[in-house]
């Protein structure tokens, strides 16, 4: 068993443009003052992190690692949930995500799936130069459309599918081989990948890639009725990152999984800050110890009704109160009696 490292923050809720969330250095002083000692990067935002120099340079790379050290505070993985979710996308949100993407590409699908691939692609060399060992993404989509099938899809639809998005990531998986670094995929309704039956069709589909992997994050597993711990028991080889964000999925008869179209507010399934929803985080967080996870828990905060900053700073604690530092030995060595084969032989009646 492994003591999981943290309390650590995903800053892309809260870079923006006013002090203290507009620069690198200011961003990880005030996570340090939250009391983090980590942060998860956004590679997307120039406010805080320059990707092609950190592709190209070892030396901003340990910069912008000092920068964060100065202040206490280490860097624990990059992410590139926009531009991974790029990688593939469904022509029916052509026109949503296209923001997402650099100006030069935009309403270019072609072009802008090239640079999305060169910009997770970058990210992973980055993640290398800075000494990192798993990276966040997202699959992107070209099934989700028809995720609830009416009219009955066709024969082979999503087969075709899964086919053609294992094909787009492969060679962004073999990049992340050659540079050490683990692909975590959030595993995140609006993604192909979304629950473990997904996660495996697409992990079949890449030869079981030893870099394929997951980012778990029990929200998104509250929120479509599914059992997040026995998700662990069965897919904790392949869990390599950890978002700590907090849901509650409480139906009516007026609504349930699907929420209606209704605002965050007003849906049956809502994101919440830590302890403020029913993810039973005691039952997690010793689930990933038993199992060994070593890696970070980054809180996400994501709450329809908690004010960010005030989930920054109480999801810190919350973290800390939840790591078990591991026991280096078994709860009853005080009555060990000491005994050796030759007892352990007469104690069973074997002569």
């Amino acid at each position: 068993m492994k003591t999981i490292k943290g309390p650590a923050l995903f800053l892309a809720q809260f870079a923006g443009d006013a002090a203290p969330f507009n620069t690198w250095d200011s961003i990880t002083a005030w996570a340090a003052d939250c009391g983090y000692q980590g942060v998860q990067v956004p590679s997307w935002d120039g406010r805080l992190f320059d990707l092609e120099k950190a592709a190209t340079s070892k030396t901003y790379c340990d910069d912008f690692k000092g920068v964060a050290a100065s202040h206490g505070i280490a860097v624990t993985e990059l992410s590139t949930h926009l531009q991974g979710q790029l990688v593939a996308v469904h022509p029916a949100y052509d026109d949503a995500f296209d923001g997402f993407a650099a100006p030069a590409v935009r309403g270019k699908p072609a072009a802008r799936q090239a640079w999305a691939v060169d910009q997770v692609k970058k990210a992973l060399t980055a993640s290398k130069n800075l000494g990192l060992t798993a990276h966040a993404t997202f699959s992107g989509a070209l099934a989700w459309p028809y995720i609830y099938p009416w009219p009955q899809r066709p024969a082979g639809l999503v087969e075709t599918a899964f086919d053609e998005l294992a094909a787009r990531w492969l060679p962004i998986l073999n990049h992340a081989d050659d540079c050490g670094v683990d692909v975590a995929y959030e595993i995140h309704p609006g993604e192909d990948l979304h629950d473990g039956i997904s996660f495996e069709m697409f992990l079949d589909r890449v030869k079981g890639h030893k870099r394929a992997n997951m980012l778990y994050d029990p929200s998104h597993y509250v929120l479509q009725h599914l059992d997040y711990l026995d998700h662990i028991d069965i897919y904790h080889d392949r869990i390599k990152m950890f978002h700590v964000k907090d849901a509650e999925l409480n139906p009516t008869g007026r609504q349930g999984v699907y929420g209606g179209f209704q605002s965050w507010v007003n849906r049956a399934g809502r994101f919440r800050s830590p302890g403020d929803g029913q993810v039973d985080f005691g039952g997690i967080f010793s689930k990933l110890t038993q199992y060994g996870f070593d890696g970070w828990a980054v809180v996400e905060w994501e709450c329809c009704l908690k004010h960010p900053e005030d989930g920054a700073r109480e999801g810190a604690a919350f973290v800390d109160a939840h790591i078990i530092r591991v026991t280096e030995k078994a709860f009853d060595d005080f009555a060990d009696g000491g005994t050796d084969m030759a007892a352990n032989r007469r104690m069973l009646g074997i002569s």
